[in-house]
């Protein structure tokens, strides 16, 4: 591949802050106002039009060496290389511009057999925090003559008129280059884009190496290192709050890698959502907000800054970030063995799945190809609320690749390492959204903990009769009419009307995918 843009870039005359300190970022971020230090001493910025991602401005471009090996479509959506030039042109010319600019170096992997050198410049000095907390910091002898693998260039206030001259549709994008090992984020002050993008990155790189690359959360035993975890999902479905366990050490809240030896974090912080969080339900999560944290969107009380995290008013996809050292329990370095346990994820809004159900391995590998679950308000541009989707592998927003080869990755792990796969559905119950409620996080943690502990396992279970799923029959913790989902329906004929809906979703969905004849046996009955 061409590393053509891989020399460290040059700013003009605009003066580069490297590698600053959280408190040096801190107070130049408050000087230039571009946040508010909250009460508990977090960081908390605004980041403007765009309050959640926005997939449908991604861009990869496309080029001989890599487009066969990418599944180009809604996701992978590309430019040429001319266009890419003439947006790398504006950018640097723009930035240049400047008379302040922030660079971050550091790596995306905690398994130094896998990892990226990343190198992070933005105009803003909240962003470089951000990366400075998402990912992992380079010791300071290891800076000197840092060579990249990977630039992020971040002119988030950047604003693209002639979008179409860069292959762009409207006026912001988020456009990577595989070969040039370049991101270009222009228009959004969204930070979630910077550390995406390199998921995005590793994410076509790892599965060259032989290692699975994993939208999931990750936490492992304090006493028993071969009890590991692995949660997937889409955001809001519980990743982050499910592996924050006080009874277990915390890998990693998103991103991970499953190699021959176990399984590592990509990232060096975690990304939370903090709608309606408090320290009671996410002590963990709570306790990390301090000094060094950054808070998006969050609204403070004008008098006092105190945060008022059920404050939506700005978005549902309220987010702090904050490194895994404020987490007590974090695992450093964030490595681990192979998973024992091995969650799949999902809020399904249409309310009919089950809260819990034991896989086999066809089924494993069906629900993950699907991936099945819902968009929740605010985590992407225009989602105001819960909608369900279908999302590749748990994290179809991140995967270059077909999903036929993260899949098949995942099957030979979980065949080779005997690991148990489970669908947990954190979504609603009762009814579908806008009728029924969503699972309680006390009941959801007891079937967490019964999953971890074994025990659910050896408990007896029923098939569903559309999606063959098998349920359990007892959750110590849980009121046993919730496992079946059908009984917490007070219309039984609404409850099969709407499961054979989401069946046929389904079907209409598997045919995307060119999957062996027993794992597509083992979707639902339509």
């Amino acid at each position: 591949m061409t590393t053509t843009l891989q020399a460290r870039p040059s700013f003009g005359s605009a003066t580069i802050h490297s590698n600053l300190t959280a408190p040096s970022l801190v107070e130049q971020a408050l000087a230039r106002g571009e946040g508010i230090l909250a009460a508990n001493g977090a960081l908390t910025c605004d980041t403007g039009e765009r309050r959640g991602r926005s997939p449908n401005d991604k861009f990869l471009e496309d080029t001989a060496g890599i487009h066969g090996t990418i599944d180009w479509g809604k996701v992978n959506q590309p430019v040429t290389p001319a266009q890419f030039d003439a947006l790398h042109a504006k950018v640097m010319a723009y930035m240049s511009a400047k008379k302040d600019l922030y660079r971050f170096d550091g790596y995306a992997g905690a398994d130094p057999s896998y990892r990226l050198k990343v190198s992070v410049f933005t105009e803003e000095a909240w962003h470089s925090l951000f990366a400075k907390t998402l990912f992992i910091n380079a010791p300071e002898k290891e800076l000197t003559g840092f060579a990249q693998d990977w630039t992020i260039i971040n002119a988030c206030n950047l604003r693209i008129d002639d979008p179409a001259a860069y292959g762009l549709k409207t006026h912001l994008g988020i456009v990577q280059s595989l070969e040039r090992r370049t991101v270009l984020i222009v228009g959004t002050r969204y930070a979630g884009e910077i550390k995406k993008s390199i998921f995005y990155a590793m994410n076509y790189d790892l599965p060259d190496m032989g290692v699975f690359p994993m939208h999931c959360s990750c936490n492992v035993a304090r006493n028993d290192p071969s009890n590991v975890a692995l949660f997937f999902g889409l955001s809001g479905t519980g990743k982050t709050t499910l592996s924050a366990d006080p009874n277990r050490d915390l890998v990693g809240d998103d991103e991970h890698g499953w190699s021959d030896t176990g399984v590592f974090n990509i990232e060096g912080g975690c990304y939370a959502k903090c709608i309606k969080l408090s320290k009671e339900g996410e002590p963990e999560i709570w306790n990390a907000i301090r000094f060094g944290s950054v808070l998006e969107n969050v609204v403070l009380d004008p008098a006092t800054r105190v945060p008022d995290y059920d404050d939506a008013s700005l978005t549902e996809n309220t987010r702090v970030t904050y490194p895994l050292s404020y987490i007590a329990n974090a695992k450093l370095p964030s490595v681990a063995g192979h998973p024992k346990n091995v969650v799949f994820l999902t809020a399904d809004a249409f309310g009919v799945l089950p809260p819990v159900a034991k896989l086999t391995p066809e089924q494993a590998q069906y629900y993950f190809l699907n991936g099945y679950t819902s968009k929740l308000a605010g985590t992407e541009a225009g989602v105001t609320e819960p909608q369900p989707n279908f999302s590749a592998c748990f994290g179809g927003p991140f995967m270059p690749r077909p999903p036929m080869v993260y899949a098949r990755l995942l099957s030979d792990r979980i065949r080779k390492h005997g690991s148990h796969v489970w669908l947990l559905n954190t979504g609603w119950t009762g009814g579908p959204y806008g009728v029924g409620s969503r699972f309680k996080l006390s009941y959801t943690r007891a079937m967490v903990t019964a999953i971890l502990d074994g025990s659910l396992a050896k408990v007896p279970c029923v098939k569903h009769p559309v999606f063959g799923l098998e349920m359990p029959t007892a959750v110590p913790g849980v009121p046993a009419e919730v496992l079946d989902p059908r009984n917490t329906w007070k219309d039984k004929a609404a409850y099969d009307a709407k499961a054979k809906e989401l069946a046929q979703k389904f079907r209409a969905n598997d045919q995307k995918f060119d999957i062996a004849p027993e794992v597509r046996a083992a979707g639902p009955v339509a």
